[in-house]
């Protein structure tokens, strides 16, 4: 599995793996059903305490992104689509808070941020 670690990053490293193993779910990129690694694995391929993807692991559980069978391995949980629909909504208010943010700091007025989003949106059509 692709998972990169920044040490310069101000996330904690299980954050960061739980972050990635979350949008990987959410593009569709891991289906419902499929295995991932195994703590252990994962802990050696980078090159991380197994505690670490422990605590990675225990938070997509409990934010109901994975299932954990003992004995088993843990494996991407069905999706429930109304959940999955509320964390993309989270995620594109963060994104257009910031893009706010921008606008109003080099002075892009209400209007022209609205026509901007429309072009993007719309696309070339």
């Amino acid at each position: 599995m692709d998972i990169i670690i920044s040490n310069s990053s101000g996330k904690p490293i299980y954050e960061q793996i739980t972050t990635q193993i979350k949008n990987k779910i959410i593009t569709g990129e891991l289906r419902p059903g499929d295995a991932l690694p195994s703590m252990r694995v994962l802990a050696k391929e980078l090159r991380i305490s197994v505690i670490t993807t422990k605590r990675a692991y225990a938070d997509l559980e409990q934010d109901g992104f994975i299932e954990t069978a003992p004995g088993k391995g843990s494996f991407v949980a069905q999706k429930n689509t109304e959940f999955i629909r509320e964390e993309n909504y989270r995620q594109i208010q963060d994104l257009l808070e910031q893009a706010i943010d921008l606008s109003k700091s080099c002075g892009l007025t209400l209007s022209e941020l609205t026509e901007l989003i429309t072009l993007l949106y719309k696309g070339d059509s």
